[in-house]
């Protein structure tokens, strides 16, 4: 697999586009610009930068000026497992099965039938493989070819991205109940205190992802933020303790980051960390939620910015 004349071809092009890109984005890429224009897709209005008051308005001041070398490495989705080891976490990380520094060295023979793989430097370029005789593997290595070559920093700003070194990585396939990955709780922590959570349900359902907000009483709450929100009401898991604990542990030190977890039977797994979910341009409804949780965000100190 990946070894075809077609193959190289298509990577050859795709090696070429990318580089292309970076080379435009490097030369002529203005940050600030760049949010406002999306903002201003998004929300109708410019965002106020001089004193930013929601949340989504606040996610991009923290783009622009906070600088810390933790939060980048903890966006290293392969070198935040050594933070997680040195919060004396390390029974949550799922089991690690290989590293990649190049698309190629990837043998499908050589995994297990269901795997992850996921890019180390990016945000939502994972490929979940539940069977590993039913993937396309020289599309699927095509597309890690692009996520490999390419910048996620350029486009959302999102710095902790900028200069991560390309890697991927491939995890154990963890599963819920119906066979699906499981419920990921996502605990949106303000100053190392997670004030809500919301849960992903119904992704890979033909009506689409959906998405629930609940406080930590676990009451749902009634606002959405992009996605609809789902007609159930989960009931609160065993692990929930548990998993607010490790959430404090993780967040500790940052303005704002999320922590995902997964509970599954008796265990709780660790996800991920996002510093800037939805890149901050995802609106409530209604609109005061957004000002609600931009409420609970303190933006660090002129000398507190940059770490």
């Amino acid at each position: 697999m990946g070894n075809g004349i077609r193959y190289k071809f298509h990577r050859s092009v795709i090696i070429l586009s990318k580089y292309l890109e970076t080379s435009y984005y490097r030369r002529f890429y203005n940050i600030q610009k760049q949010i406002e224009k999306q903002f201003i897709k998004r929300f109708g209005r410019k965002p106020n930068l001089e004193s930013p008051q929601t949340y989504n308005e606040k996610l991009q001041w923290l783009k622009l000026y906070w600088r810390d070398e933790k939060a980048a490495r903890c966006a290293d989705k392969l070198l935040v497992r050594d933070y997680v080891r040195e919060k004396n976490l390390g029974n949550i990380l799922n089991e690690l099965i290989a590293v990649y520094d190049d698309v190629r060295q990837i043998n499908i023979d050589e995994l297990p039938q269901a795997f992850v793989l996921k890019t180390t430097h990016g945000s939502g370029w994972n490929i979940i493989c539940k069977n590993k005789h039913q993937i396309d593997w020289e599309e699927s290595f095509l597309m890690l070819e692009g996520w490999m070559h390419r910048n996620y920093y350029y486009g959302v700003g999102e710095w902790v991205y900028q200069n991560l070194k390309p890697r991927i990585i491939c995890e154990k396939y963890l599963q819920g109940e119906d066979g699906n990955p499981p419920v990921d709780y996502k605990f949106l922590c303000f100053d190392g205190e997670p004030k809500l959570l919301f849960v992903c349900l119904e992704r890979f359902s033909d009506s689409g992802l959906k998405v629930d907000f609940y406080d930590m009483e676990w009451n749902k709450m009634p606002f959405r933020r992009y996605y609809p929100n789902s007609d159930v009401i989960l009931k609160k898991p065993e692990q929930f303790d548990e998993m607010v604990a490790i959430s404090r542990k993780l967040a500790e030190g940052f303005p704002f980051v999320r922590v995902d977890l997964f509970a599954i039977n008796d265990r709780v797994y660790f996800s991920e960390l996002t510093f800037f979910p939805g890149s901050g341009y995802e609106p409530f409804d209604p609109e005061e939620y957004d000002y609600l949780l931009g409420s609970y965000l303190t933006l660090p100190k002129s000398e507190e910015v940059i770490k």
